[in-house]
């Protein structure tokens, strides 16, 4: 297991290793969403795998509670997005704009420039304001008057979306949503985690007492770590048959991307290091699967009307698609 590097900002401390960090971090952010302990540690895992995020559920279930315990767990700064119909990329990415005093144009960043960006109700903006995204998603970048600056490390992108309303929103195209590493819902909490919701008086309490537990340059050492874990050729095989198997699938009309491939793999070695393990087991993938690959499939409109989703399509390739049994850890 490779070692993290101590805290930065204080007195020397030992060497503290990677699944020991990705646990603070879950700890932490659990400690404002109850009962959701499979959530956060996706969201950890998305962030740390240099990914981001699309949350699709109802009001009031905690997606903003969960960006920021996410920013206060990892000491980094916090945007927030209101995304409607009205807004522009400008009022996203930041604008140029004229010192009187200076006789010059300077550069007003946008909420974009944080480390964690809450995109609110994304599906409401136009499509033209949700692309300006794109760049930044991709390359954690953006360039405003043909000036590329780079975005704070590490950068991930929470954005939400309300299922239930369809009046004034402009559903995200196959394209965008192939950006998002994974798709994910918190649903409503379990009796007794509401019961305890109560009695703290909902989350805000929790936040203004929540304190980093690591640094911000730690997570992008994780993440450097994560790209060493080792995937074996056997592995890396298994996955090219998964993704080739959403591709001939009779019920989809589009299959997982190269791109998805990729993520899946970067995933599974984030799950693999926060496990205690140096190597990626076929267990990795098919855990993240879910998450990963099923909101980047199109089904055919044949199987919506036999009530088939994406979610079934997941699992009946991972039941088809045979697991190697040779992994080289090596």
């Amino acid at each position: 297991m490779v070692d993290a590097p101590a805290p930065t900002g204080g007195p020397a401390s030992p060497p503290e290793r990677f699944a020991d960090l990705f646990g603070r971090v879950c700890d932490n952010v659990t400690r404002v969403i109850r009962g959701k302990d499979g959530v956060v540690e996706l969201t950890v895992l998305a962030l740390v795998a240099e990914g981001h995020v699309l949350v699709e559920d109802v009001p009031g279930v905690g997606k903003t509670s969960l960006a920021k315990a996410l920013a206060r767990s990892i000491d980094g700064t916090f945007g927030r997005v209101q995304f409607t119909p009205d807004l522009l990329p400008a009022d996203v990415l930041g604008t140029s704009v004229w010192n009187q005093q200076a006789g010059s144009f300077e550069f007003r960043a946008g909420p974009v420039f944080a480390n964690v960006l809450l995109a609110d109700e994304v599906n409401r903006a136009s499509p033209r304001t949700q692309s300006a995204l794109l760049e930044s998603m991709a390359e954690a970048q953006v360039t405003v008057d043909g000036r590329t600056r780079p975005l704070p490390r590490p950068f991930v992108v929470l954005a939400t979306q309300n299922p239930l309303e369809h009046h004034g929103t402009f559903p995200l195209p196959e394209s965008q949503l192939d950006r998002f590493l994974m798709k994910l819902s918190i649903g409503y909490p379990e009796r007794i985690d509401e019961a305890e919701i109560l009695a703290t008086d909902g989350e805000a309490a929790n936040l203004a007492a929540l304190e980093p537990v690591v640094s911000a340059e730690q997570v992008v050492a994780m993440a450097q770590h994560c790209r060493r874990v080792h995937v074996s050729a056997t592995l890396s095989e298994y996955l090219i048959d998964l993704a080739a198997a959403t591709r001939r699938h009779r019920h989809l009309a589009l299959g997982m991307s190269p791109r998805a491939t990729l993520g899946l793999q970067r995933a599974a070695r984030v799950r693999a290091a926060a496990q205690g393990r140096r190597h990626v087991v076929p267990d990795d993938v098919k855990a993240l699967a879910p998450a990963v690959v099923a909101h980047r499939l199109v089904v055919h409109p044949e199987a919506h009307v036999q009530r088939i989703s994406a979610l079934d399509v997941v699992a009946d390739v991972l039941d088809s698609v045979p697991v190697p049994a040779d992994i080289h850890l090596a």
